[in-house]
């Protein structure tokens, strides 16, 4: 029996707890692993480092971290500790040897993050150190902590629900403000509130509709009618709203796509080493240097770009070359903005052929024209330029990439081409395919809800497709979870988080 069964035939219970826990766990891998048990990892970045941080969480926390650690103040007492306190003391190992003078953090459950006792050891960032504490605490009988497996305590314990956890990830991701505004206004609730109230009210009427099959002798209605239509439509609208916004948001989380396109040697190698400000591609004389895509991202005022480097369109019977020409084609397509790059120096006689072919590629993308080594052709031979496409009604920049020529141009070219709005505070924006794809299925049913009122069917129907609407929204917050979801979900997280 699937899940969404389960609920159906679940009408004596009336709600669906809001409690991440609502529906048991029993997840592969990590997920099968005692949440009783203690766990211990390093939580900062790998390598040598002027501090580290150790964080420890579980039952045992205070016992083993006892063990290893010598206050300075001998009156002092982990157990004794008050929550939210610093101790300053040593790690010692068992014959005594000072290992290292740290900062040792307590925080008592349930006050903490994962809703458990932890304590986080500061020591200095030497790795022989790092590992030395490390192994200290495994000895006493921590586990070592798996990817994810701290931010998972969290959501068993009920401190976040799924999508805030899964913000977790995106704010350590964040590369830019308008990442990071999105990713902290996810983890503070702003998203699960919204899905939280639709399924509220979604419950309401759900639980009216099924009490009518109750009672479907006397032909009565408790639910009615007019009202459902209105909250149906209501809702309907801003799910659609939220599963617009991924546009944007998965914008902002990955990097809007730039494809660097035009013919072999007109710079398009040179100006992404220039944007990203390092030698990312290699640039060469050479005809056909560029055979594959090369990408990467870079934040302009804010805003992460991934800009994509093409191979040289042009005809061509090489093999490999070949291949990448298509790969260009493909490029153009995922792009959400175009850079067509132009030597100015000299226009190829297939310039129509290629035209064409950029164009059929690119319909619906904004494309920016980029007349680049402008700094070697005069005045007349710009003019010139400008009549040979005076029929492109898209933006163009005069530019050399080689000597930096209106480069912060073309930067606030692609600034204003983004279109993207500003994030603010609370600004609820969809940036998880995952939650993308179950808004997506939360609005079919919706829609069919819509479409069965409309055609008077009867209540049994309308309330399975409700309470489908109310099982995909629930999967987002994590108050419905499968193994698959959670493996995935806390399995690409980073050690220590």
């Amino acid at each position: 029996m699937n899940e969404i069964e389960n609920i159906q035939n679940n009408k004596s219970d009336g709600a669906i707890s809001n409690s991440p826990q609502s529906i048991p766990i029993n997840s592969g891998g990590l997920r099968d692993r005692n949440t009783s048990s203690t766990i211990a990892a390093i939580s900062t970045a790998n390598g040598v480092g002027g501090i580290a941080v150790i964080r420890v969480s579980g039952n045992d926390t205070f016992k083993i971290c006892n063990s290893i650690f010598k206050a300075k103040n001998e009156k002092t007492d982990i157990f004794k500790q008050f929550t939210n306190t610093v101790s300053y003391g040593s790690i010692v190992d068992k014959n005594d040897e000072i290992i290292d003078d740290v900062l040792l953090t307590v925080f008592r459950n349930p006050h903490s993050f994962t809703g458990e006792d932890i304590v986080e050891i500061s020591c200095h960032g030497s790795v022989f150190i790092q590992q030395k504490t490390l192994q200290l605490l495994i000895d006493q009988g921590c586990n070592l902590a798996q990817a994810g497996e701290f931010t998972q305590r969290a959501f068993l314990n009920g401190k976040m629900d799924l999508s805030q956890a899964e913000a977790v990830a995106d704010l350590i991701a964040s590369t830019s403000a308008a990442s990071h505004r999105m990713a902290m206004n996810q983890m503070r609730g702003g998203f699960s509130n919204e899905l939280m109230k639709l399924r509220s009210r979604l419950l309401d009427f759900v639980s009216l509709v099924e009490l009518e099959l109750d009672f479907s002798e006397e032909d009565v209605e408790f639910a009615d009618r007019i009202q459902l239509n209105h909250l149906v439509l209501e809702i309907e609208q801003i799910i659609t709203k939220l599963s617009d916004s991924f546009r944007i948001g998965n914008a902002i989380k990955n990097g809007i796509p730039v494809a660097l396109v035009g013919e072999t040697n007109v710079g398009k190698s040179t100006l992404l080493n220039v944007l990203l400000n390092e030698e990312r591609a290699i640039v060469s004389d050479i005809h056909g240097t560029t055979r594959d895509v090369i990408e990467d991202l870079i934040s302009i005022k804010g805003i992460t770009f991934r800009f994509i480097d093409t191979a040289g369109i042009r005809d061509t019977r090489d093999k490999i070359e070949s291949m990448g020409i298509e790969r260009t084609y493909q490029k153009i397509e995922q792009a959400a903005i175009v850079l067509w790059i132009l030597d100015c120096t000299q226009l190829s006689e297939h310039i129509e052929w290629l035209t064409d072919k950029i164009e059929k590629k690119a319909e619906g993308k904004k494309i920016i024209l980029v007349f680049n080594k402008i700094d070697k052709i005069i005045e007349e031979e710009r003019e010139v330029l400008n009549l040979l496409f005076e029929q492109f009604d898209g933006e163009r920049i005069y530019i050399s990439a080689k000597n930096r020529i209106n480069t912060d141009e073309l930067q606030d070219a692609l600034v204003k081409s983004a279109q993207l709005p500003e994030i603010q505070a609370g600004d609820v924006v969809v940036n998880n395919i995952r939650h993308y794809q179950a808004l997506q299925k939360a609005l079919n049913s919706i829609e069919r809800v819509k479409e069965g009122m409309i055609q008077g069917i009867s209540g049994d129907f309308l309330s399975q497709d409700i309470r489908e609407c109310m099982h995909f929204l629930g999967e987002i917050t994590g108050q419905i979870s499968t193994d698959e979801i959670l493996g995935n979900i806390f399995g690409k997280f980073c050690i220590g988080k």
